[in-house]
């Protein structure tokens, strides 16, 4: 599950496996290996991860279904009006 859900995350991300690495300054065959299950991240680069992609560390072992978004950076009104737009979305989707 956790290799999977990197590998989710980065390609939301629209990032390569080099320009993950990069970011997380590690190599590229440690995102490889990651996201092939050959190698689970140690715990602190696991919080790194979750960091990084704004997720919180259960999210990212699939413990929790909790979907995240993060507005850091955001203005008080821009993220009332990022929850207006949630709740449409859920009142569309019959929830």
């Amino acid at each position: 599950m956790l290799n999977e859900n990197i590998k989710t995350l980065r390609k939301l991300r629209n990032l390569s496996q080099v320009e993950l690495a990069a970011r997380l300054h590690v190599s590229k065959q440690c995102v490889s290996n990651w996201e092939n299950d050959n190698i689970l991240p140690s715990i602190e680069m696991l919080v790194k991860i979750a960091s990084f992609f704004g997720v919180s560390t259960d999210s990212l072992l699939g413990l929790s279904v909790q979907n995240t978004i993060c507005a850091e950076g955001l203005t008080p009104e821009q993220r009332e009006h990022i929850k207006v737009l949630v709740e449409d979305f859920r009142r569309a989707n019959g929830n």
